[in-house]
């Protein structure tokens, strides 16, 4: 095996190529530096050329070869000096190429690295010191005479596309656009042009480095630099579901409200609730919103409201009357075309419909939808003279609502959407605002819990009445899966456990096990009774090489145990929690029907093709269609099709970012494919999976569980990394009895007195109770489990370290 330290290289290698370009003469000057990956300890230890690489010969290749042909692209050179290379070189195994287009301005590069046995692999494109002149600064001069500003581009893409990058035409439309642009600030500069390269190249897995130099800032230094790294998710305001561009709402021409029924507009709702069923009372409220002239007959036919993303759910203290019951609180996203007067109308019908009745001002209430922000309108339709307190608000309409700035049950949940949505009154983004309400809070003040429900299934028309035509599950239970307490650092309450029941004959731990009812039905009352707090149901074995189970066999596997368990003479059996462990659309349907609380995907929706294509994107409609239709939990789990293919992230090493970047990046945009948008699945809804086991090398397992709590952190405020699409959901941890843990167990140790020893995977309870402790120590809210009452005491005693 090659040794990664060692290269051989020709370095800045100049040839004349014909190259397709925008001028008459395609004939350019390229830089070719070349490095060929080659344990060299054999021709150094013997000094005999026989052991080396004939770097000559190679180069002699190249130069006879590559001025020969016209190329299309970059791209088509570079493809073409590999082919070469390993075409006319069979000791060449792994070699990097960077191609420089000398005489382009500004100069262009492409480097990529690539294996005998790959045709395409993820490129880096460069555009180096692309320089103009623009207002930027906050002097009286510097607003007045424009500064010159020098860009350096990197653009990481992980596969490569069909034609050619666009270097010139990008280098151009940046130009154009920003040589006009007056920012105060190099960092707003910095992360425009780095939103405008993401809009430009479409390409939706596109990471964008860009550093920002301004050459006259500083009397006695080179120059003033800032330097960010962004993808499409750390712009949730400009690209939606799916990576698509969504227009920022225009700025309003007066701040009176102007509506028409073919305009669409985006709306902040708040939701909460603390009588009845709070849960079921909120999600009739929001999908009583998608149907405004069922409710409201004189809206126009084409009235259209549409939840477009939603926050996580929170339980919060009462604010103001302390002496009721704890409130259950989200706010969403929608797109209407209504006016926000007769969206006032219609939200307090969705109000009484649900039940609420007039109370004490603040008192409790089934449930409240509060409209917080209308575009970036203000609107007041109280008399001039009526605007001096908020003691007139009955009846009237103020936008945005007047009571955000000191509500943090209202900050939070806009923040999970929309941090950087500007306050077009008080001129600060959402974010800014929460942590400032959130510096000014006591040790007494109540934290805010993230809340997650679970509706109760089969349904009963005796719990669940149906409102113009809606039908909502009741609750059955809910968690708390994390908390606001900065003492606990966001870090859950309680790390619940779930049972793994594998309703197969081959899987790989417990496989023909528990397949039978009574074993499974055995196994269910014991689980439970040594502390699980729901059970996973599984009938179609994911272990690499398994079987293929058609979905009428899966069905037939694990129907019959949820139906089961829910006519079980047990209280504590018939009401428990169930999972299913599932990637079809319909047998999750059917299962939940049948009596599971919650769908357990390990493709994240899309399935088992890997890369994912069209296919998968249909296959993720399915399957969000179903969660959103049910109202259930949903389990996603990083995977790359086949558990044991596919482990190579080479391209996230770069960064610096590693396992923990590509989860988050590859998982984060599954997840926001199945939140955001209309139909989407509700935030507080969604478990994040590492994956554990699926498509990781050993050693990136290992790390990622070392490094589990960054998976859903929040990014650094202060920092220059990006965003993460997966900050702040909770997390569930499945290790249990993995190969991971029986690799860690046949290794000898360091100083080589213990050889290792092989284990099958019934015999990795201690090196599970070892990962499990993990888990709970990176702030895992959930852990999936094998072995439940040996679990249940390693996470009696890991929380009762961590957690307290």
């Amino acid at each position: 095996m090659a040794r990664s330290t060692d290269t051989l290289r020709i370095d800045e290698l100049l040839l004349a190529v014909s190259l397709a370009a925008d001028d008459a003469n395609d004939t350019h000057a390229v830089l070719l530096l070349l490095s060929i990956a080659h344990d060299i300890a054999r021709a150094a230890r013997s000094d005999d050329l026989a052991y080396s690489i004939n770097y000559a010969a190679v180069y002699a290749t190249l130069v006879d070869t590559l001025p020969k042909t016209h190329y299309v692209s970059l791209e088509a050179l570079v493809d073409h000096v590999f082919e070469t290379l390993f075409r006319s070189h069979q000791d060449v195994h792994e070699a990097s190429v960077v191609v420089t287009l000398r005489d382009a301005s500004p100069r262009v590069t492409i480097e990529t690295t690539r294996r005998r046995d790959q045709t395409s692999t993820p490129s880096r494109f460069i555009i180096h010191s692309l320089a103009f002149s623009a207002i930027i600064g906050v002097n009286q001069r510097e607003r007045t005479e424009k500064q010159p500003v020098v860009f350096d581009i990197t653009i990481d893409r992980q596969h490569q596309g069909s034609v050619g990058f666009p270097f010139k035409a990008l280098s151009t439309s940046i130009h154009q656009t920003f040589a006009a642009s007056a920012y105060l600030t190099v960092e707003a500069l910095a992360s425009a042009v780095a939103c405008h390269v993401l809009e430009y190249t479409e390409d939706l897995d596109d990471r964008v480095t860009i550093k920002l130099s301004k050459p006259n800032a500083l009397a006695l230094a080179a120059s003033a630099q800032v330097q960010i790294t962004r993808q499409r998710v750390d712009f949730p305001d400009v690209f939606s579901v799916g990576g698509a561009t969504q227009q920022p709402p225009s700025l309003p021409a007066s701040t009176a409200a102007s509506s028409d029924s073919f305009s669409l507009h985006s709306v902040a709702l708040a939701l909460g609730s603390n009588l009845g069923d709070r849960f079921a009372n909120i999600e009739t409220a929001l999908r009583l919103l998608e149907v405004p002239t069922s409710l409201l007959s004189d809206l126009p036919e084409d009235a259209q409201v549409t939840v477009v993303d939603t926050s996580f759910m929170y339980e919060t203290a009462p604010m103001y009357v302390t002496d009721q019951p704890r409130f259950a609180n989200c706010a969403c996203m929608i797109e209407t075309n209504i006016s926000p007067k007769d969206l006032l109308r219609l939200v307090k019908e969705i109000e009484t419909v649900v039940g609420r009745v007039p109370s004490v001002r603040f008192g409790p209430r089934a449930v409240d939808v509060d409209i917080l922000t209308y575009d970036d309108q203000l609107v007041d339709t109280r008399p001039l003279d009526s605007r001096v307190n908020l003691d007139n608000l009955m009846g009237e309409l103020v936008i945005p609502h007047p009571r955000i700035c000191e509500r943090e049950f209202v900050l939070r949940p806009l923040n999970d959407m929309i941090p950087h949505f500007v306050h077009p009154a008080c001129n600060k983004t959402i974010r800014a605002l929460l942590d400032e309400l959130v510096s000014t809070r006591s040790e007494d003040d109540a934290p805010m819990l993230k809340v997650m429900p679970f509706p109760k299934y089969p349904l009963d028309d005796t719990e669940s009445a149906k409102i113009h035509d809606i039908q909502v599950p009741p609750t059955s239970k809910y968690w708390t899966v994390s908390s606001t307490d900065p003492a606990k650092h966001g870090r859950p309450r309680k790390t619940y456990l779930m049972a793994t029941l594998n309703m197969t004959p081959d899987s790989f731990s417990d496989g023909a096990q528990h397949n039978t009812l009574p074993a499974a039905l055995d196994y269910t009352t014991a689980a439970l009774a040594s502390g699980a707090d729901i059970i996973d149901i599984g009938g179609y074995s994911t272990r690499p090489h398994a079987d293929v189970v058609s979905a009428d066999e899966e069905r037939q596997r694990v129907l019959p145990i949820i139906q089961a368990i829910r006519a079980h003479p047990s209280d504590a059996v018939r009401h428990a929690l169930l999972s299913i462990d599932t990637f079809r659309a319909d047998v999750a349907a059917d299962a939940v029907r049948a009596g599971a609380n919650c769908i357990n995907d390990v493709y994240a929706f899309t399935g088992p093709t890997y890369p994912p294509d069209a296919g998968s994107a249909a296959h993720l409609t399915r399957m969000r269609s179903v969660a959103k239709g049910l109202g259930v939990p949903v389990v996603l789990m990083h995977s790359r099709g086949d558990a044991g293919a596919n482990k190579d992230y080479g391209m996230y090493h770069s960064g610096g970012g590693g396992i923990v970047a590509a989860v988050q990046t590859e998982l984060g945009r599954k997840v926001d494919a199945i939140v955001r948008g209309a139909g989407g699945v509700r935030r507080w809804l969604v478990l994040v999976d590492p994956g554990i086991g699926f498509s990781k090398p050993v050693e990136g397992q290992l790390a990622l569980m070392r490094d589990l709590g960054r998976v859903t952190a929040a990014p650094d405020p202060d920092g220059d990394g990006g965003g993460n699409a997966l900050a702040g959901y909770p997390m569930l941890v499945g290790a249990s009895r993995k190969s991971v843990l029986g690799a860690v167990l046949e290794e000898a140790d360091a100083e080589g007195t213990y050889a290792g020893r092989k284990t099958r995977p019934q015999e990795r309870v201690w090196a599970t109770a070892a990962a499990v402790a993990c888990a709970v120590q990176q702030g895992a809210s959930v852990v999936r489990v094998h072995d439940v009452a040996e679990m249940r005491d390693v996470v009696a005693v890991a929380s009762a370290i961590w957690n307290r």
